[in-house]
């Protein structure tokens, strides 16, 4: 198990830390995004540097790279524990096997870690993104009925404030709710609601400067 946890957690780290926005600045523009605007590294920050297509390829990467390390967590923890299982059967021996509450956590703690991988990444002196669109990839991998609520949540709140910082906080603030609302008892685990609510929270404190912003009224609007 202890294995397992860790390559869980190596490969969603390092899946996380990729750092798609600068990279594709980098390669298309030559340019460093983190020189312009908030100097963030996320989609909204490269559609500063002028490119909204480059700005699109970064949100759908980060979140597909979410998606990515929740998804492999799945495969590796299902296929542990349907080894286990087999083996116990065929040699009836006391194998450690692990149940599906169990493939459910591993998987959030992949969510968790990737979206770190996100804000903190290696190759860029651990300075990274904000994890919203990592986050979004990789709950709606774990949770997504929750997630589609969670994105409802952060069009409505769009619509009325037009700040798309607002409206990510409120859409991470509301889906451990979500999560824990619509979910099956074997997703609701307390580790898993752990992990869920952890990350809302590193995403909610990622954007500690436009929360400023937003009570002093300078924050910008999306138009």
């Amino acid at each position: 198990m202890t294995q397992l946890v860790l390559i869980i957690v190596a490969v969603s780290y390092l899946l996380g830390s990729i750092p798609f926005g600068y990279l594709l600045v980098r390669i298309f523009r030559g340019q460093d995004v983190r020189k312009t605007g908030s100097g963030n590294i996320g989609a909204t920050n490269v559609a500063r540097t002028g490119s909204k297509r480059l700005a699109i390829a970064t949100l759908l990467l980060d979140a597909l790279k979410g998606y990515a390390a929740v998804a492999f967590a799945f495969w590796l923890a299902g296929a542990h524990r349907f080894a286990g299982q087999l083996q116990t059967s065929l040699y009836d021996r006391n194998t450690q096997t692990i149940d599906s509450r169990t493939v459910f956590v591993l998987a959030a703690l992949a969510a968790f870690v990737a979206i770190l991988g996100h804000m903190f990444p290696v190759w860029l002196r651990f300075k990274g993104g904000k994890g919203v669109a990592a986050a979004a990839g990789a709950f709606f991998a774990l949770a997504p009925r929750a997630m589609l609520l969670a994105l409802v949540a952060f069009a409505i709140a769009l619509a009325l404030t037009r700040y798309v910082s607002l409206s990510s906080i409120v859409a991470a603030a509301a889906f451990p709710f979500f999560a824990w609302w619509v979910n099956p008892a074997e997703r609701t685990s307390a580790p898993i609601l752990l992990f869920i609510a952890a990350s809302a929270l590193l995403i909610i404190v990622r954007h500690k400067d436009n929360i400023r912003r937003l009570l002093a009224g300078t924050e910008n609007r999306f138009r």
